[in-house]
C-alpha cells in the first residue's frame, strides 16, 4: 500500500542533489542523477571513508532489524527515512525470519515514493506500506501509520541517518520524544547518525550542504545519545556503528568506524 501527498512528479527535482540519492550513489547504486554523482565525488574527494560509512550503515539496519524480529519478537516496523530501496530493506529481512511482519516506510523524497510503488512488495502474510512525510511532521506519520500497524503492540522504530537532517533548530530532541511517546512499552528504537569528530567529514558535510535540497548536521556522540532518553539501551550502548553486535569477531579498528555511532533502546 502506498499513499502520497499530492502529485509526487510535480515535486522531482532533478536539477538539486537529495540525500537518499547521493547515499544511493555512495552505496554502488544506479538509482540517481549527474547532479547527484556529481555530488556524491565531491564528498568522497573530500573524505573518502564517506563510502565505507554508508556501507556501514545498511549493514547496521541489517543487523538490528534482524534481532529485533528474531531475538526480540518485534513483527511490526516504522522505518523513518528509509532512502532508496537496495538490497535487503528493513520488510525483507524481517519478513524472511516472521513473514507476517508488517513495515510501514516514511520519506519525503519523491524518487523513493516511485521505487517504493515499484520495489516494495511485501509478503501475502504480512504488509508494507509508504508514507510520502517529513520526519517532522510527526502527527502525519503516526496517524497513517496506524492504518497498518497495531500501536498498542511493540513496534520497531529506525531512525537511520535521518535525525542528523534536522538542525537545532528543529529541535530533533522533540521530535524523536513524540515518536517514542506513541510506541507502547516493549517497543524498540534503533538510530544511527554521523559524528563531529573528523574535520575532513564536516569540510565535506559543509560542501554537501552548501549546493543540496537537503542539510546534514554531524552532532557529539553524547548529543546523539540523548534522543534515546527514558530508553534502556541494549548492550553494547551507544558504539561505533560497526560494532554494534558485529557478524565477524572485530579485528582492526578502521579509521572510517569513529565517525557514525547507534545504538538500540527498548521502551519500559
Amino acid at each position: 500500500m502506498t499513499e502520497s501527498r499530492g502529485d509526487w512528479r510535480d515535486r522531482l527535482q532533478t536539477d538539486r542533489p537529495h540525500s537518499a540519492r547521493v547515499w544511493n550513489y555512495l552505496l554502488g547504486g544506479k538509482d540517481h542523477y549527474p547532479v547527484d554523482s556529481e555530488t556524491g565525488n565531491l564528498i568522497l574527494r573530500a573524505f573518502p571513508e564517506i563510502a565505507a560509512i554508508a556501507r556501514q550503515q545498511r549493514a547496521f539496519l541489517r543487523r538490528s532489524v534482524r534481532f529485533l524480529a528474531e531475538e526480540a519478537g518485534v513483527r511490526q516496523f516504522l522505518d523513518i527515512g528509509t532512502g532508496l530501496p537496495t538490497a535487503d530493506n528493513t520488510h525483507e529481512v524481517a519478513q524472511r525470519i516472521a513473514p507476517d511482519s508488517r513495515v510501514v516506510y516514511v520519506d519525503n523524497d519523491p524518487i523513493v515514493l516511485a521505487h517504493a510503488e515499484v520495489l516494495m512488495r511485501s509478503t501475502p502474510e504480512g504488509a508494507c506500506a509508504y508514507l510520502d512525510a517529513d520526519v517532522r511532521d510527526t502527527d502525519r506519520i503516526l496517524t497513517r501509520a496506524a492504518a497498518t500497524l497495531d500501536f498498542t503492540r511493540p513496534v520497531g522504530l529506525v531512525l537511520l541517518g535521518i535525525i542528523g537532517q534536522l538542525s537545532d533548530d528543529e529541535d530533533p530532541a522533540r521530535v524523536v520524544r513524540d515518536l517514542i511517546a506513541a510506541l507502547p512499552r516493549g517497543s524498540y528504537v534503533a538510530l544511527s547518525d554521523g559524528t563531529d569528530t573528523s574535520e575532513p567529514l564536516k569540510t565535506a558535510i559543509a560542501a554537501y550542504n552548501g549546493q543540496s535540497a537537503n542539510s546534514y548536521h554531524l552532532r557529539p556522540a553524547k548529543q546523539i545519545e540523548s534522543f534515546l532518553d527514558g530508553l534502556r539501551l541494549l548492550e553494547p550502548g551507544l558504539v561505533k556503528t560497526g560494532h554494534w553486535r558485529p557478524d565477524q569477531p572485530a579485528t582492526a579498528t578502521a579509521p572510517e568506524e569513529g565517525y557514525a555511532v547507534c545504538a538500540v533502546g527498548i521502551k519500559e
